[in-house]
C-alpha cells in the first residue's frame, strides 16, 4: 500500500516531488528509498571549466589562447617569433662546417689534364719497374706519419704500450721486426707470381710466413690482370713527394694502384684500413703527374692479406671515392708543409 501511495505521488507533477521530501512521515519512515529515487542522484553534475576559476581579466590574453578554437597557441608564426627572441636570427646559428667538407689551398687535380697518353708499344706488357729517386721531397709514408690526428696518436701509442706489456721492450722490438720481414716477403713472393715466375714463387711459398698470406690473396690475383708496374717510384712533380707503388694493374677490368697489406684481425670495412685509401689516393695523383708514367689512373684497390690464409679482403675505391681520398690527402699534405 505505501509502494502505490509513494508512485502515485511520483507521477504527479514535477512540483509534488518537492513536496514528498516535507512529508514527515516519509522522512521517518522511507528516509534512505526517497533519496535513492530523488532526481538529484542520477542527474549529471555539469562539469566545471578549471579554467573558468582562473582570474579572467589578469590572465585574458592566456585564457583565450588556450581555450579558442580559432587560433592555436602555437603557429609557425609565434614558433619563429619565440626562436628569433630567445636565439637570434637562423644565420647566427647555421650548423659548423664538417672538417671533411674543407678545401685546400693550393688545390691540384687528381687526374692531370695537360697528360699525353702515349699510343701502346710493343713492350707495355713488361710491368715497369722504376727505382726511387732519393730527391729533397718527403716519401707519402712520412707524410702522413707526421700528420696523424690525435686520437690517432693516441691509440697507436695506447697500443703499443700494451704490447710492450706484454713482450717486453725488447720483444715488441722483435714482434715489429718480424712484421716488417714477413711485409716483404709478402710482397717479394707476389711480385714473382705477378710477373709469372712461378718457380720462385713456389720457392717462397713453401715458407710458412708467406704460404698463409698468398692462399689468402689467391681469389683476389684471378681478378687482376695487364700488369703495368710493380715496386715502382713515383713522384708528384707538382707538389713534390714521392713514394713507392707496390702495383699498377687492372682489377676486374679496371686499371688500379694496387697497395698490399697484411693484418692479424679482420678488415672488412675500407674505414677499417686507416690512412691507406689517402696512401692510394697519393700514389694515383702521383702517377698521373709524373712523365715517367704514359698513362692515368682513376681508380683504386686496397687488399688486405691475412696469415692465417683467410680470404683477403679487396677494398676497390671508385673514382668518385679516389676524388674524396684525394682532397683529404690533400689537407695532410698541406698541413705537413706547414709544419716543415
Amino acid at each position: 500500500l505505501v509502494r502505490m501511495q509513494f508512485l502515485q505521488i511520483l507521477s504527479r507533477k514535477p512540483g509534488s516531488l518537492e513536496m514528498l521530501f516535507q512529508i514527515p512521515f516519509c522522512q521517518k519512515q522511507f528516509p534512505y528509498t526517497c533519496l535513492s529515487t530523488s532526481a538529484c542522484v542520477y542527474s549529471k553534475k555539469k562539469k566545471v571549466n578549471s579554467y573558468e576559476q582562473v582570474d579572467q581579466e589578469k590572465y585574458k590574453n592566456l585564457v583565450h589562447s588556450v581555450t579558442s578554437y580559432k587560433t592555436s597557441a602555437q603557429t609557425p608564426e609565434t614558433i619563429l617569433e619565440e626562436d628569433n627572441l630567445l636565439y637570434g636570427p637562423p644565420g647566427k646559428h647555421r650548423p659548423p662546417i664538417k672538417a671533411g667538407t674543407k678545401t685546400p689551398k693550393n688545390w691540384v687535380p687528381l687526374i692531370n689534364p695537360s697528360k699525353r697518353i702515349l699510343p701502346v708499344s710493343s713492350d707495355s706488357n713488361v710491368p715497369m719497374k722504376i727505382g726511387l729517386q732519393r730527391m729533397k721531397m718527403p716519401s707519402v709514408t712520412r707524410i702522413l706519419q707526421e700528420t696523424l690526428s690525435p686520437q690517432q696518436i693516441f691509440y697507436l701509442e695506447r697500443w703499443k704500450q700494451k704490447m710492450i706489456e706484454e713482450l717486453g721492450k725488447e720483444g715488441f722490438e722483435e714482434y715489429t721486426k718480424n712484421l716488417f720481414l714477413q711485409g716483404e716477403l709478402f710482397h717479394s713472393a707476389l711480385e714473382s707470381i705477378l710477373l709469372s715466375e712461378e718457380k720462385a714463387a713456389k720457392e717462397q711459398g713453401e715458407d710458412d710466413i708467406v704460404a698463409g698470406y698468398l692462399s689468402s690473396v689467391e681469389h683476389v690475383l684471378e681478378d687482376i690482370s695487364e700488369v703495368k708496374a710493380l715496386e715502382s717510384g713515383v713522384h708528384h712533380e707538382t707538389l713534390q713527394y714521392l713514394g713507392l707503388v707496390d702495383c699498377v694493374a687492372k682489377y676486374r677490368g679496371r686499371l688500379c694502384v694496387i697497395d698490399w697489406k697484411t693484418s692479424e684481425k679482420p678488415k672488412p670495412f675500407l674505414q677499417n684500413t686507416y690512412d691507406n685509401p689517402l696512401q692510394v689516393a697519393a700514389y694515383i695523383g702521383a702517377i698521373n703527374h709524373d712523365a715517367n708514367y704514359d698513362f692515368q689512373v682513376r681508380c683504386g684497390l686496397v687488399v688486405v692479406a691475412y696469415k692465417n690464409g683467410s680470404p683477403a679482403h679487396p677494398h676497390f675505391m671508385d673514382p668518385d671515392l679516389c676524388s674524396q681520398y684525394w682532397n683529404k690527402w690533400l689537407l695532410r699534405l698541406e698541413e705537413y708543409m706547414d709544419k716543415n
